[in-house]
This record gives C-alpha cells, structure tokens and sequence, in this order.
C-alpha cells in the first residue's frame, strides 16, 4: 500500500528479495495506526510552500542547488520529491517464508510479528531484519499479533516511567496506546486514572481495568486527581495524548505530587512553563518508540544486539513480552481492534478511521491465503510504457536512489531518441515501481538476475551502494551487457581485480562490453 498527496492506495509491486541477516514474512494481519498513520497522510498532503514555511533550513538547500546545478535540475528533484510514493505502515503479523543468511531463530512456516516503518509494511510480502521480528506464542492469533509495534511502544513508556506497586498513575488520552498503557499499569500492580475527551474511550478503559475516568479538562483534572490520591497527586503522569496544546503539558504536571515523573508516548504541544515542574522538582521524561535499539542503524539493520546484562530489556525484548502478556490474557488485546478489512479495501480502511463517531482505535488488515500460496512475483509489468524504438540503447536502471532519480533519469528522458528505459531494478519493490511508472520503463523487479538474463537489453546503469560497485559490474560483464557504473568502480584494489581479469582474458577478436564510470564531479 503506497501513500502520496494524501492518498493511500494498493498497488502491485515486485516482491523483496531475500537478503542476509533477514526472513522474508508473508503478511497475514496488518494493524493501522490511527495517530502516526493518519498523521503522515495530513503532512503527505501539505501544499508544497507551506512544508517550505514549516522547514526553512531546506529553502536554503534547495537555493544552493539552484545556484551550482542550475534552474533546471532543482525543478526536477522537486517535482520528483512531489510525486514520490511512500509504503505505509508499520506493525505485521505473518508466517516465514524463507530465512536468510545467519538466521538462527527463525525457520520458514514459523508465525512470527514485525515491527518497523522500515520494513513492517502494509504488504503481502516483507523484508524484515532479524531483531525487528519475534516468535508468536501458540495461545495469540495473528491479528491481535498485529498490533505489536503499538504494545512495545506503550510498553517503552511504562518502563520509563518505573512503576511500582501500590503507585497511582495518570494516563492521559485513551486511544490505542493509552488503553495499552492502563492495562500495562494495572499489570505493574498500580492504581490508575485515566482521562479522554470520548466517554466512548473511558468506558472501554473501565473493562480493561481503568479505576476512575475523567473527562478530559485541563483546569479541573488536576484538582480531581489530588482529591483521589488523598491530597498528594500522582506518583506519575504517562501522556499518549496527540495534539499540538501546550496545555497538556501543564494539566499532567499540575496532577502531580512532588518528585513525581511525567513520561512523554504521544505528540503533544511543548510550550513549557518553568513554575509548572520546577518547585515539585518533577522528572519528565521521553519515551522513543518500542526502546532501545530504535534508530539505531546497527541494531536493526545489522542485526548487533545488546548484551541483556547492560540492557535489559531492547526494543525485540519488549516487542516479545507484549505478546507474552497477550497470550497470557494480562493484556486484553482483541476488544482494541475496532474493525476488520481486507487488504483490498484498504482506502476504505483508512476513511472509517476519520469519518464516524466513536472512532476506531485499531483497525487490521487482512491479506488472502491459500492451501497453496502463489509464489511472490518480483517482476511487475508497466503496459503504459512507450514501445522500444529501433536504433536506441535499451537500458536498465539497476538501483534507483536519488542521484540516479534526480539526474540520471531525467538526463535519459531528455535522451528519448538515443535510449529506451526497459527496465528499473531496486532493492525495495515499491521504489522500482514508482520509478519505473514515473519513468516509462516496460517492468519493475527486485532481482537483479531478472534484468542480466532479458535479451532486450543492451546495457545496464548501476547505481546501487558503493560496496556492491564491482561485484554487480562483473556479473553484468559476464552476462554480456554494457555497463555505466556510478563511481566509484571499485572500494579496494582486491575488488578490482577481478574487473581487470575479466578484460585482460577477453577473446579477441571479440570485443568484451564496455565499461563506463561516471566520475560526476570531476570538474568540481
């Protein structure tokens, strides 16, 4: 499913391929997420200027582009950034269809749940790193499993918050992560006041455990929450409440006792008042997303964790025992899930999440299964593609970042009557259909053996990471295409070897294929 201009829609792109350190998970649940979802569609859909307004710092970059690229060029790369296509979501469930190199805790036919905008998307197949992934238990069906990224992020701010037993809490907003929250709360043994602007809300909370709801007012919840604690206020405040008030802040500050702490799960307004924490010597506190390992580019992608007698518990460790409390029924899971739809009704999904009252705090995706599933297509047909013309170079775009999207591309446009884009080949589907429908190229895919085994094309352009440079150019030698390799050509003299073996052995009288680098800044 691909989010631009504010629109999400379903969309056929090539499959991922596998790579090492990863499991390939066909999606049988999806669970949306009503505030960082819905939040990303409203930003996808802000005019062009205001994002400017709202981000000055990339005014003076483009201004620079402007000035040493020209006019033309930073058109380009504007309207491809207007046109770009995004994958949504971020929490999955599913069964393993292959595992990766290095893989050790997964085999294929394992239920696992996923998590990460990275990788976790609404999709039938995904390419997810092994820490991001954890084992389903028995006792919990896939669709409450869906909702693990929600349960480790909530989790992640009860944690923050260090409660002990016998503590009073407040939560304040009772949507998906605030119901989580409470239920984790009353787990840790605390006393819990929970406040919302939806009675619809506050009384879901009291099935779950909630002991007193207040309807959310910043001038007298505080006053009501001193009154139930006996005059003390609460041992902590955890805010998973969304929106751009600065009075939340106070409100949660104000309910407080003394040395008490405030944890931050939700997006709120940060106008903070120095008399509001300073006398109570309140901490406050920010909880990131599912915990430690988020953002952390080793962690997740490399697959490096953290020994567990530093960090006890990381963002898979947390993403794990939400799914224990699940399946042990300390954390009531289904009476969150508001609504059901299957993948191909997603739009419709994602309007009753705006449209209607009282509105939906989670709502799952479903995806089509079979005794015997159709194998993952990782080539994808673009019939609206112009014809091959004779004469011209038919061209593969093997990897296509933003270097290749905003001048390669474009150059090769300008050039329609010397080269026909055949075909764009990236690591990730839906970045290869997206530019392969932009671009006219005939297909999109993910594997590269699918362009270097098509005989309509006569070269490849090779745009992929640095360290992939030579390896990917020899193949593609061997295969009898011509290659354009973006620089470098190699990282060590070791890697280019085998590039100076292959033309030292060349045949002659037959020619081998050519080999270009494209130093773009040798005349800086």
């Amino acid at each position: 499913m691909l989010l631009t201009q504010g629109q999400v829609r379903v969309e056929n792109v090539p499959a991922p391929t596998l790579e090492p350190g990863t499991v390939l998970v066909a999606v049988r649940c999806s669970c949306i997420s009503a505030g960082t979802e819905l939040s990303s569609i409203r930003h996808s859909n802000v005019p062009l200027w205001r994002r400017v307004l709202q981000q000055p710092e990339k005014v003076k970059r483009l201004l620079e582009i402007v000035r040493t690229q020209g006019v033309a060029h930073a058109r380009e790369l504007v309207a491809g950034k207007l046109a770009e296509e995004q994958p949504i979501g971020y929490s999955a469930a599913g069964v393993v269809e292959a595992v990766g190199a290095g893989i050790t805790a997964f085999r294929p036919g394992d239920r696992v749940a996923c998590a990460g905008a990275q990788c976790a998307f609404h999709a039938e197949m995904i390419r997810v790193p092994e820490n991001l992934a954890v084992a389903v238990p028995d006792a919990l069906d896939l669709a409450a499993a869906s909702t693990v990224a929600l349960g480790a992020i909530a989790l992640q701010g009860v944690r923050r918050a260090q409660p002990t037993l016998g503590e009073g809490f407040a939560v304040i907003g009772l949507g998906l992560l605030g119901q989580l929250t409470v239920q984790l709360l009353k787990a840790n043994g605390c006393r819990v006041i929970g406040a919302d602007l939806d009675p619809s809300r506050l009384a879901l909370a009291r099935q779950l455990g909630l002991d007193v709801a207040l309807v959310a007012d910043d001038a007298a919840n505080a006053d009501e929450v001193r009154r139930l604690t006996g005059g003390l206020g609460a041992d902590g405040v955890i805010i998973t409440a969304a929106t751009s008030a600065d009075t939340v802040m106070a409100s949660a500050f104000k309910m407080c006792r003394k040395k008490a702490r405030v944890v931050l799960v939700g997006d709120v307004g940060l106008g903070l008042r120095r008399a509001d924490f300073y006398e109570k010597e309140i901490d406050f506190l920010i909880s990131t997303s599912y915990g430690p390992g988020r953002y952390d580019h080793g962690y997740e992608e490399a697959g490096l964790d953290y020994p567990v007698a530093y960090v006890r518990w990381t963002e898979n460790r947390n993403m794990a025992e939400v799914l224990r409390l699940a399946a042990s029924g300390r954390l009531q899971l289904p009476p969150l899930i508001s609504a059901t739809f299957p993948i191909d009704e997603a739009p419709a999904a994602y309007a009753r999440l705006t449209a209607g009252s009282p509105r939906p705090l989670a709502v799952v995706l479903t995806y089509p299964t079979g005794s015997e599933p159709a194998p993952a297509a990782r080539c994808v047909s673009h019939p609206r593609a112009a014809p091959t013309g004779s004469g011209r170079v038919r061209l593969a775009l093997v990897g296509a970042g933003g270097f290749a999207k905003g001048t390669h591309l474009p150059n090769l446009r300008r050039l329609g009557s010397r080269y026909d884009l055949v075909a764009v080949m990236s690591r990730t589907g839906h970045n290869a259909a997206a530019v392969a429908r932009r671009f006219g190229a005939r297909y999109s895919t993910t594997e590269f053996e699918r362009v270097l085994a098509d005989p309509e094309i006569d070269a490849v352009l090779i745009g992929t990471r640095h360290d992939r440079h030579a390896a990917m150019a020899l193949t593609a030698l061997q295969a009898g295409k011509h290659v354009f390799l973006e620089k470098p050509l190699a990282l060590t003299p070791a890697g280019l070897a085998p590039l100076q073996e292959f033309f030292n052995r060349a045949a002659s009288p037959q020619a081998p294929p050519l080999l270009l680098t494209g130093f773009n800044r040798r005349f800086s």
